[in-house]
């Protein structure tokens, strides 16, 4: 299955879940799409729920099931939990990291900066969005990048960076100073879940 690219309001309103983290996109109209939304209360069995929590996490951060699939095999190989594994991952993936700089609004518009070259890591090009940034390593902006109203726009809205990501503004250079903990990360999926879908998976 390919990355998904539909509507995002539409995705987060049938998962009844942020995709954006902003909770515009549930404001209005909480329940799921279509002319029967506001009647959808059936009862959803546990494999329905696990199915639920991955393609949170999993449109999230817009990520293909393929690659999904290889984050979730790289987790269960640490040493930490599994779970918390699997979300550290998604989040050291350098459109996220372009995100969670401030960089960008969005991680679509993240993920179109990096496929674009504009984004340099230890002050190398780096046009792989789903390259997996290692704690230390300086993101950055080419300087000719650093102009872009797209990231003008993005530090503007930009109002505190989260604890594990260090931001340089006057530079527009930022790095990952550590891997996040559970408490940082959003309540709102249960990874326990996920490790349970993709075990019952390997299984089957």
């Amino acid at each position: 299955m390919s990355r998904y690219t539909g509507p995002v309001w539409k995705k987060s309103r049938h998962l009844g879940y942020s995709i954006l983290g902003t909770g515009e996109e549930l404001k209005k109209r909480d329940y799921a799409p279509g002319v029967h939304g506001k009647d959808r209360h059936g009862k959803v069995s546990e494999y329905g729920k696990q199915l639920i929590e991955k393609q949170k996490l999993r449109y999230t951060y817009g990520v293909s099931e393929r690659q999904f699939r290889r984050y979730f095999s790289i987790a269960k190989k640490s040493r930490g939990l599994t779970g918390l594994s699997f979300m550290q991952i998604c989040e050291s993936r350098l459109d996220n990291v372009v995100f969670r700089l401030g960089f960008a609004s969005t991680r679509r518009q993240a993920r179109q900066l990096v496929a674009h070259g504009h984004v340099t890591i230890d002050g190398k090009k780096v046009d792989i969005p789903s390259y997996l940034v290692k704690v230390g390593q300086v993101v950055s902006l080419k300087e000719k990048s650093k102009s872009l109203q797209l990231v003008k726009d993005a530090q503007e809205k930009l109002t505190m960076v989260v604890p594990y990501v260090e931001l340089n503004k006057e530079k527009l250079e930022g790095k990952l100073t550590r891997l996040p903990e559970r408490a940082e990360l959003t309540p709102e999926i249960d990874e326990a879940q996920i490790v349970e879908f993709y075990n019952r998976k390997s299984i089957d």
